[in-house]
């Protein structure tokens, strides 16, 4: 086994070479992305071997055969480990449920945290919304035996979509009742007439000063338009919903929606009253969004029925805001990375409910945007008239 784990390491040692010249490669010469890319995905395949090999050596190792261990065999999984940790090529390793069993280095930092808190996730909710249910099903099929299979996905982390190709490898071994899938991530290296990954906010979005000025602003915008409506003797013109959805949308996130409960605390009783979106959003995905009922969804039964905040840096169930009348989740038709709603409180108790979505490519909503959307939820709630119109 000794000699086995030898030749494995020489061989891995080789590949990360050879993948680190193809990477400077490609930066130096992107017009000829195609032969690179050709080259790059036969070094994944042959990485997929060294790892199956790799695997096999463990599960050996691991398979409680009754002879008398041999001297070097606890050295020998300590070098699997750690060869597994350190390879260049970001893979997972994922139980019969798809939940990450295991996750080197360099896969982790492609999701942008660490191994130890990856662990024990569900890996679809590390995957855009447009792209979740395709790779379940192709998990799926992997499983039942289909044979290995490299699809397209986008990464959604931390305001940052990354398009990669993975390449899905049903594991048996002697010491699991069900099998693994061998996850092995690589960046497409398509040409400049491909479309790249979304790209991130300003490096500056992540400091505390900006962001603390930037919820100033939009909560001293917001303080102006409300004032507005109330006129200088509390005879001003009555609040204009689509103004505050259009200010919010323009500065804070990429939809709004306000929803309005004439009878308040009841949920079913709750009608769309605005929605604000990109200026380059389709029309049809906006009447889309109007049209569709509030109360379905476990969102606004929790926000209007019970009065309660809701905050989703990340979406795992692309469900809960509700459904497109063809049945697409809202949440998935809208790109949706996170979400957060707050009611409405007027001086009936909660008249509706204000609700604000980021696309994937954007940085999640915080503890912090969340404080600052509760308090423009109440000033907006208390600015409604009696009857909402």
């Amino acid at each position: 086994m000794s000699e086995n784990l030898a030749g494995l390491q020489r061989e891995t040692t080789a590949l990360s070479e050879r993948v680190a010249a193809l990477r400077s490669t490609h930066a130096m010469y992107p017009d000829d992305a195609q032969g690179t890319a050709e080259a790059a995905l036969t070094e994944l395949e042959y990485a997929e071997r060294l790892l199956t090999d790799a695997g096999a050596e463990l599960a050996r190792s691991y398979s409680g055969q009754p002879e008398p261990r041999r001297q070097g065999d606890d050295g020998d999984r300590v070098l699997l480990r750690a060869m597994f940790a350190e390879l260049s090529v970001p893979v997972v390793l994922l139980d019969h449920e798809g939940y990450i069993r295991r996750i080197n280095n360099a896969g982790a930092t492609h999701l942008g945290s660490a191994p130890g808190y990856l662990t024990g996730k569900p890996f679809t909710h590390f995957v855009d919304l447009r792209k979740r249910a395709a790779l379940q099903s192709w998990l799926a099929s992997v499983l039942r035996g289909g044979g290995s299979t490299t699809v397209q996905a986008r990464l959604a982390q931390r305001g940052w979509a990354e398009d990669v190709h993975l390449t899905l490898t049903r594991l048996e071994l002697p010491t699991e009742p069900h099998p693994l899938v061998l996850v092995a991530m690589s960046p497409p290296m398509g040409g400049a007439d491909e479309e790249g990954p979304s790209p991130l906010e300003p490096e500056v979005e992540d400091q505390v000063v900006v962001l603390a000025a930037r919820r100033l602003d939009v909560l001293t915008r917001m303080t102006r338009l409300l004032l507005r409506s109330a006129g200088p003797s509390g005879a001003g013109e009555p609040l204009a919903l689509a103004d505050a959805a259009d200010l919010l949308a323009d500065s804070y996130a990429d939809w709004v929606v306000v929803d309005v409960c004439d009878l308040p605390g009841d949920p079913q009783a709750a009608r769309r009253a605005e929605v604000a979106g990109p200026a380059d959003a389709p029309v049809v995905l906006r009447e889309a969004v109007a049209a569709a009922t509030p109360g379905d969804g476990d969102v606004l039964d929790e926000v209007l029925g019970r009065g309660q905040s809701l905050l989703f840096p990340l979406i795992e169930d692309e469900g809960v805001f509700g459904h497109t009348a063809s049945g697409v989740p809202l949440l998935a038709a809208l790109g949706a990375g996170s979400l957060l709603s707050v009611p409405l409180r007027g001086s009936r108790g909660v008249r509706g409910a204000l609700t604000l979505i980021r696309r994937s490519a954007r940085g999640s909503f915080r503890l912090a945007d969340l404080g600052l959307i509760e308090e423009i939820g109440e000033h907006i709630g208390l600015a409604l008239p009696p009857r909402a119109p």
